[in-house]
């Protein structure tokens, strides 16, 4: 196989792990979302963080992985937890109490934060184009909350707010030690929503409730299917070239607003797609505007 034919069969490769991971994840917020009807959603975090961070602890054990080692209480990586415990908090927040479809098309703007965070915290270089291009992107998500006017709903703070946590924890993500593999960042991140869960319950005073039998179905499919979505994310920025195989990520706007349509009666308006097509074209620009113009923003560890 020639070196050519290599490489398209990789990226395309990637690429079909990334739709994998979008429609895994956005099938995860639609379970959560079911789940939230009639568990607390401090609740679902913990049982949910229990059981992801079980399962990926096993996956390191069997690859003779340390569950701990100094790396895991570096700098980089107590903000990652702590980005994390605040980004699992408030999306899951507004998954229970907004839209599927608009908690979806607003955390697809997190690239366009992690690009502005590079350039601000790492020094990367980001011309006025891709400068532009987050621009156009937050004016998408304007358009989309749209605060100042009768349509604006409070409640859809809290999925800006679990976008911003997020981008935290990815830009903390680039500056975690190497040698931590992906099981252990997995096993981690899914203790940090543990913890979010613990607090938030504290926090509401919220006791603990027997699921039924459709929400603790639910549930325990959502465990299965957050790990798989993050292990296919991990296997699509490692397979291709990140410039060919991060524009699928996009697709899960689609699959976020099918779901929501299908599963839950929304019905997405004009001013919605609007400003979805505001953020895809940015992040498509500036995915176009890094090739050749220094790293390009390396979403591996993005939700």
């Amino acid at each position: 196989m020639t070196p050519i034919a290599a490489e398209y069969r990789d990226n395309l490769l990637g690429g079909a792990y990334m739709i994998g991971a979008m429609a895994a994840f956005a099938i995860e917020d639609a379970l959560i979302k079911a789940t939230a009807d009639t568990v607390p959603i401090g609740q679902i975090l913990i049982l949910f963080g229990l059981g992801g961070a079980l399962l990926f602890a096993g996956l390191a054990r069997l690859r003779a992985q340390p569950l701990f080692s100094p790396g895991v209480v570096s700098g980089p990586m107590r903000a990652r937890i702590v980005f994390e415990i605040a980004g699992r908090l408030f999306y899951a927040l507004a998954l229970a109490l907004i839209p599927l479809s608009t908690a979806t098309v607003i955390l697809q703007a997190t690239p366009l934060l992690v690009v502005a965070g590079a350039a601000a915290i790492f020094g990367e270089r980001v011309g006025w184009r891709r400068w532009g291009a987050i621009l156009l992107g937050m004016i998408g998500v304007l358009v989309i909350v749209r605060p100042g006017t009768d349509e604006f709903s409070s409640l859809s703070v809290l999925a800006i707010l679990g976008m911003i946590g997020f981008a935290g924890r990815d830009l903390a993500s680039r500056a975690a030690p190497r040698s931590l593999a992906t099981p252990i960042l997995g096993l981690y991140g899914f203790l940090a929503v543990l913890i979010a869960g613990v607090l938030f319950s504290v926090w509401q005073g919220a006791h603990f409730v027997v699921p039924d039998h459709k929400a603790s179905l639910w549930l325990a499919a959502s465990v299965p299917v957050g790990v798989a979505a993050y292990a296919l994310l991990m296997r699509a920025m490692r397979t291709g070239d990140v410039s060919a195989v991060t524009p699928f990520r996009y697709t899960r706007l689609m699959f976020g607003i099918g779901l929501g349509i299908a599963l839950f009666g929304e019905r997405p308006g004009v001013i919605t797609l609007v400003g979805s097509a505001f953020i895809v074209l940015s992040g498509l620009v500036i995915i176009w505007r890094g090739k050749g113009a220094g790293p390009v923003p390396d979403p591996e560890h993005c939700r």
